[in-house]
């Protein structure tokens, strides 16, 4: 069990706060959650979240255009943000006598975004998703394999069907009214959670945050996901599509439904995935790579989503005319072959989760960033002191029965790739 000694509070608009202290070193890291993703969008909305990450730092009442950048690095710190399916986050890493400018800046944009924006700041930002949808996924190899596979996994009304950078008619469809509506409708502090881990005195951080944010009123509550959460436990058959494209190699994506992150059983999903991929002595290194050479490169991981089911995904490279099917079986038989996990095998594999999830929260940008996630998606902050709990829980037998379930052929998607002639 863990033991981050932290404190909650809410403001009386709405604002969930977490302030967990660390004396150590002069440094705070700011973390700020808001409850909007790309499964909050709607048909013909997609890709709001991800625009409004960008429109996030275009300035606000007070805080002219890239102005946000600027005095946090002048400050001596850092700072960014992520879009991602069930949350949209922004946060600083800064010295600690620089708290109160981190939490002006994220009051002001929260508060005051709206009499900044622009026509001319959307359609600037219109065009940088744009050609940031063209450099990640259009030009890049394997770029779109993400969007593929979620088609694929989850059927057309679930809120993760749909890739979270949005479909770009969508995006260049936004006028200024409709991104106005969304910030109304999820911007709020009633639908986010501020996080402070580092160099603070609790009384003293709560009272600048009470400052900077109280007087931003509370908005209605931020509507229900849509769609339906739940398709089912597993997809029913083994669905496949085969793309031939200008890829330097051969790579499969093997994927299948499992349980959401919210539940228990998908600690096993996390263990199984570090049983095949992490480290040299897993079973993707050892057995494709090494004794088969089937396969350059291999890797698996389970995406910790909640609503309703989430998703694991294998990928093996293959070389220079490797079979495709020949990719599939081997990657097949691994994921079966955790029907007969050794204990060995999941000690090892425990040691090596416990170890990541250590290292993210000994740093104190990690470990702000999961106090919020934690609050944010379980309204529990505390959740995180258990997490080593959740994952020793783990037996093997719960992975072979893991396994058993939903690593067979009746729950698999399969996105494969092939070079083509002259590629």
């Amino acid at each position: 069990m863990l033991s981050i000694a932290f404190e909650r509070h809410t403001l009386p608009n709405g604002l969930r706060v977490v302030l967990a202290p660390d004396r150590a070193v002069p440094v705070v890291a700011v973390n700020l959650w808001y409850g909007v993703g790309s499964r909050d969008e709607r048909p013909g909305r997609t890709g709001f979240a991800h625009l409004f990450e960008h429109m996030m730092f275009q300035g606000s009442q007070h805080v002219p255009k890239n102005l946000h950048f600027e005095l946090v690095e002048r400050a001596g710190g850092s700072l960014n943000a992520t879009t991602w399916f069930d949350r949209t986050n922004y946060f600083e890493t800064l010295p600690s006598h620089q708290l109160e400018l981190a939490l002006w800046l994220e009051s002001d944009r929260m508060g005051w975004l709206l009499p900044a924006m622009t026509e001319e700041k959307l359609r600037n930002q219109q065009d940088v998703v744009r050609n940031e949808k063209r450099q990640v996924y259009d030009s890049r190899p394997y770029g779109d394999w993400d969007e593929r596979m979620q088609a694929l996994v989850f059927p057309e009304d679930h809120p993760y069907r749909h890739k979270v950078i949005g479909s770009m008619e969508d995006i260049a469809a936004a006028t200024l009214d409709d991104v106005r509506e969304f910030f109304r409708t999820y911007y709020l502090p009633n639908n986010a959670v501020l996080t402070l881990a580092g160099d603070f005195h609790p009384p003293d951080a709560l009272a600048l945050v009470e400052r900077w944010f109280g007087e931003i009123p509370a908005g209605p509550p931020p509507p229900p996901v849509p769609g339906r959460h739940d398709p089912g436990p597993v997809l029913g058959a083994t669905l496949r599509e085969v793309v031939p494209g200008a890829v330097p190699l051969p790579r499969v994506y093997i994927g299948g439904r499992i349980p959401s992150f919210a539940s228990e059983d998908f600690y096993a999903a996390d263990i199984a995935t570090s049983v095949l991929s992490d480290g040299r002595a897993s079973r993707f290194h050892e057995r494709l790579v090494r004794e088969k050479r089937v396969a350059k490169d291999a890797a698996a991981y389970a995406l910790p989503l909640v609503t309703g089911r989430s998703y694991m995904v294998s990928i093996a490279t293959g070389y220079p005319g490797t079979e495709v099917a020949e990719l599939e079986e081997a990657v097949t038989a691994e994921l079966e072959g955790l029907a007969e996990v050794s204990d060995a095998e999941v000690d090892r594999a425990m040691a090596l989760a416990e170890t990541r999830l250590l290292r993210q929260v000994e740093r104190l940008a990690g470990r702000a960033d999961l106090l919020s996630m934690y609050e944010q998606l379980f309204d529990d902050a505390g959740r995180l002191n258990h997490e080593l709990d959740r994952l020793r829980a783990v037996t093997p037998e719960a992975i072979r029965s893991f396994a058993a379930r939903y690593l067979g052929p009746e729950n698999r998607a399969v996105v494969s790739y092939l070079p083509e002639e002259g590629t």
